[in-house]
């Protein structure tokens, strides 16, 4: 399928409201722009430069350790939480009361990617995976009580107050174990000759489109594209 002719799914009525059920994924790529092959070429040469500093840092370990802490800190961010870098490194004891609930949330983020790195040494990127760091991610946050390492069981929603007023519903919670199962063979499927940059682009789509949890999509989505990266090899 041509990028430029996706369609990307379908509005489908229900009973109070209308949810988006997004088109499959799970099949070959392609495209006409060239500009899409100039991008690629440009963010593959960042990514190897990205790789090569496993090999002139000298101590990787700690490199990589004050990279998840800013990268959790920055996604956290995004969702509204304020920790600074300097006190995502601190021990829970030594920071304020009233900004417990935000280093909290940030050091989970932290626990949750260490776990799924390690984790990819001996299980796949897959559904299971996801939901097992979903699961580390809520723990002891402000989410710990919607479903921590679930799919969610129940109509979420985008903005807004209620169903009435979203400004984006995602697919019904009925359909999400297809949905995911059909995004999960993308992941893996050797017939499709698509560079990897560009199935993880749409891999993110998909993923932040069908919302499968009921919080804590946005850093799980986020977190998705360097653990597929990891995991086919594209970054040590």
């Amino acid at each position: 399928m041509k990028i430029e002719h996706f369609k990307p799914g379908r509005w489908r009525q229900r009973l109070q409201y209308r949810s988006f059920e997004p088109a499959p994924v799970n099949h070959d790529w392609h495209w006409d722009d060239p500009q899409i092959n100039v991008l690629l070429e440009a963010a593959n040469r960042a990514l190897g430069e990205l790789n090569a500093f496993s090999l002139i840092v000298p101590d990787i370990d700690l490199f990589i350790e004050m990279h998840v802490v800013k990268e959790a800190q920055t996604s956290s961010r995004i969702e509204g939480t304020q920790t600074g870098i300097d006190e995502a490194v601190l021990p829970e004891e030594q920071i304020k009361p009233e900004k417990r609930d935000d280093w909290r949330e940030v050091r989970s983020y932290i626990d949750a990617v260490n776990f799924a790195i390690a984790e990819l040494r001996t299980l796949p990127l897959s559904n299971r995976l996801l939901r097992q760091t979903h699961a580390i991610l809520l723990r002891g946050a402000r989410g710990q009580h919607k479903q921590p390492g679930e799919f969610r069981s129940s109509q979420n929603w985008i903005g807004g107050s209620s169903l009435a007023d979203a400004a984006f519903i995602p697919p019904h919670h009925e359909g999400l174990a297809d949905y995911m199962g059909e995004l999960e063979a993308f992941w893996h499927n050797p017939a499709i000759a698509v560079p990897h940059l560009i199935r993880i682009a749409i891999s993110h789509y998909q993923f932040e489109t069908i919302h499968p949890f009921l919080d804590g999509n946005g850093r799980i989505g986020r977190l998705l594209v360097p653990l597929y990266l990891v995991s086919h090899g594209v970054l040590a």
